[in-house]
């Protein structure tokens, strides 16, 4: 199942990115990142078969990491292709990117910066993977 981060704005330079390509790399050809302009990401064609979406965002579902797993071991299991994570601009999303999300997920009530989610979203799906692969890098409970 490919894991297909789409973002908008450029990360560029910087710790977030060595943190994103740290993960990337783990991840390997399992994880795409698409970064797209405020202006094409609210053009992005909507799902298809076989393609979830999950939009990040602040009220959004709070979820553990072994809950984030088994959502997306669920998702696999079902024969799920693709899981589209949309992470937003300054702004958010649209309002009808939220509504057509299979899933609207937070990390915090609060509000993060796009590019440090980006890298948090990265660590928790190799974490996720990692669970579902019984592999020792998560410790939970």
């Amino acid at each position: 199942m490919l894991l297909h981060i789409i973002a908008v704005g450029r990360i560029g330079r910087s710790p977030e990115a060595e943190l994103v390509a740290r993960y990337a790399a783990r991840l390997g050809p399992a994880l795409k990142i698409t970064e797209l302009t405020e202006q094409k990401a609210q053009r992005l064609p909507p799902a298809e078969g076989g393609v979830r979406t999950v939009a990040l965002d602040e009220r959004g579902k709070l979820l553990s990491s072994e809950a984030f797993a088994q959502k997306l071991g669920g998702w696999r299991d079902e024969g799920v292709r693709e899981v589209r994570f949309l992470i937003g601009g300054a702004d958010g999303h649209a309002e009808e990117v939220r509504r057509s999300a299979d899933l609207l997920l937070s990390f915090s009530p609060m509000t993060w910066p796009h590019m440090l989610v980006r890298s948090m979203l990265a660590e928790q799906l190799y974490r996720a993977m990692s669970i579902l692969a019984n592999h020792p890098y998560h410790r939970g409970n």
